[in-house]
């Protein structure tokens, strides 16, 4: 007896993933989920592999990387082997990207601490005159 694969309906995934439907065909139509297959009425239906591809086109997408970039990914991929010093390549200058990213972050968290104690204090005080006063030394 075959084995039943578990599938999934694209509304079904869009609520999953938070996408649109119209989000989701596009990924379809570029290529970027591999392997996705539609039943005999022409619907897609995705697997858990899908799935996974969705999770990993999700995350270089969040890193800020391009559709295009994205699609090289998924190609390699599908190339197998052959391209696993590329794909590590890329996750490591990917990783450097983040973690400046996650850098001016902290910068721009650290300013937004300082405007709510800033205005924090001067609220309590009603008004920014001696807030002024005391904060400007310890401004990051």
């Amino acid at each position: 007896m075959p084995e039943t694969i578990t599938t999934y309906s694209i509304s079904e995934i869009a609520e999953k993933f938070q996408l649109s439907l119209p989000t989701l065909r596009y990924y379809d139509k570029e290529g970027l989920i591999p392997n996705l297959n539609k039943n005999e009425a022409g619907v897609r239906r995705f697997t858990d592999e899908n799935i996974g591809s969705l999770q990993i086109v999700e995350c270089l997408k969040n890193s800020g990387m391009p559709i295009k970039d994205i699609k090289q990914f998924m190609s390699w991929t599908l190339e197998g082997d052959s391209t696993l010093d590329k794909r590590l390549e890329m996750f490591q200058a990917l990783r450097k990207s983040v973690l400046t990213q996650m850098d001016k972050m902290q910068e721009t968290l650290n300013t937004i601490d300082f405007k709510c104690d800033y205005y924090g204090q001067a609220n309590a005080d009603g008004t920014e005159k001696f807030v002024k006063e005391s904060m400007h030394l310890k401004r990051p």
